[in-house]
């Protein structure tokens, strides 16, 4: 049986860097259907639970990109 997490196609978007978090999210899923591209403001705590069909879009206050999307 084959993993959910194999083949998922292109994992991470450096090109995304200081663009708007909402166009980074539509890229992403554009690019990738496969990926589910979740906006976050940066600073925020969240648990760390790897989920590789999922992208973190970590924006600043002014909603840009500050980190390199990348799946998990």
């Amino acid at each position: 049986m084959a993993s959910m997490c194999e083949d998922l196609g292109k994992e991470s978007w450096p090109e995304l860097m200081g663009t708007k978090g909402e166009y980074a999210k539509e890229v992403i899923e554009r690019e990738n259907p496969k990926m589910n591209a979740v906006i976050i403001l940066d600073g925020t705590n969240i648990p760390f639970i790897y989920i590789c069909d999922r992208v973190y879009v970590w924006v600043n206050d002014h909603g840009i990109v500050v980190q390199i999307p990348i799946n998990g």
